[in-house]
């Protein structure tokens, strides 16, 4: 695989997994947590496994386009649920913006 490719997912990922840890704080400070929680939820998955996808390129795993893959399933879910908090919430707007780029990144990278 080219570097660059390598070095564009990284980065996407990079750049999702920041913005998740920073919407998951965020929504733990939000006046209705309870309301924010499969937000909560799913930008710790998606955060966990941009960390694991940069690990793997990093690394050149042999599973890295499997698990890229599933890093861009991951984002891509993370995406429509911070998408509905967009309109109340710019952490979730950005949010949602890094996990939609990382999906496209990581997608080229499995393909």
């Amino acid at each position: 695989m080219e570097n660059q490719q390598f070095s564009d997912c990284i980065e996407a990922c990079f750049e999702c997994m920041e913005a998740c840890n920073h919407c998951y704080d965020a929504c733990l400070r939000e006046m209705d947590v309870k309301m924010m929680a499969e937000c909560i939820r799913t930008d710790r998955e998606c955060a966990d496994i941009c960390a694991f996808a940069i690990k793997a390129m990093q690394s050149n795993s042999p599973f890295v386009k499997e698990i890229c893959d599933l890093c861009a399933e991951i984002c891509e879910a993370c995406g429509r649920e911070c998408e509905k908090h967009a309109d109340h919430h710019e952490h979730c707007r950005q949010c949602a913006e890094a996990c939609f780029r990382c999906a496209e990144a990581c997608r080229k990278m499995a393909a």
